[in-house]
């Protein structure tokens, strides 16, 4: 069944909130039924009479002046009930406090004079190299339609596992840095914390891997010689 989805990437659901509303549209002959998650809204219109689902609402390349206006009013209610039933999280503050305290790291500021990337915040290992890079970006970035900012944290991982943990949901292929080798995870709602933490320990550990020296052949043995 098609739903119109709204993602609210820095917000939980209030404990003890309804899941299930219904609202009127006002001045037409509709209404909206819209269930609520932690990840958000999915909303469907009906035709009040009938009681048969609006499924043009639905399809996103449908345009046309009156559909325009039923989206127009369903965001009006979406908003509001995002202001009444959800809760802003900081993810990011707890996730630092998190660093912090497993790792005993503080972030530094390499692009500090570049206003793009003014608060990018790089937390390093004792060999000076970054395990971890908080970036504010557009949701653009990883592929969503809307052009809200939020924080994400780039990691790396093990590149063969690399296709099965990016769910594209709260963890994606890396925004600006190599997708072979290198995650980014929202900090916000969709992201489990301690799924959060467990893809930082690695990310610490493969960092951290000192490379294996190769084998001391007879050449090389007599070139160090």
């Amino acid at each position: 069944m098609a739903f119109m989805i709204y993602t609210f990437h820095s917000s939980r659901l209030k404990a003890g909130a309804e899941r299930f509303l219904r609202r009127e549209l006002d001045g037409t002959d509709f209404y909206a039924e819209i269930s609520l998650s932690d990840e958000g809204a999915r909303a469907q219109v009906f035709e009040r009479e009938s009681g048969e689902r609006y499924a043009l609402f639905d399809v996103k390349s449908a345009g046309g002046e009156f559909l325009a206006d039923i989206r127009n009013r369903v965001q009006g209610i979406i908003d509001e009930i995002r202001a009444e039933c959800f809760e802003e999280e900081d993810l990011r503050a707890r996730y630092v406090a998190f660093l912090k305290d497993e790792f005993g790291v503080s972030a530094d500021f390499p692009w500090a004079k570049e206003e793009r990337y003014s608060d990018a915040a790089v937390f390093r290992c004792p060999s000076g190299k970054w395990f971890a890079l908080i970036m504010h970006i557009s949701l653009k970035n990883l592929g969503f339609e809307s052009d809200e900012g939020v924080f994400v944290v780039n990691l790396k991982a093990d590149s063969e596992k690399i296709e099965e943990i990016t769910d594209k949901k709260s963890v994606f292929p890396a925004y600006h840095m190599n997708k072979k080798h290198w995650i980014t995870v929202l900090l916000s709602s969709p992201t489990a914390f301690d799924t959060l933490c467990a893809l930082t320990r690695r990310s610490f550990s493969l960092v951290s891997k000192k490379k294996k020296l190769p084998a001391l052949t007879e050449r090389t043995a007599k070139e160090v010689l």
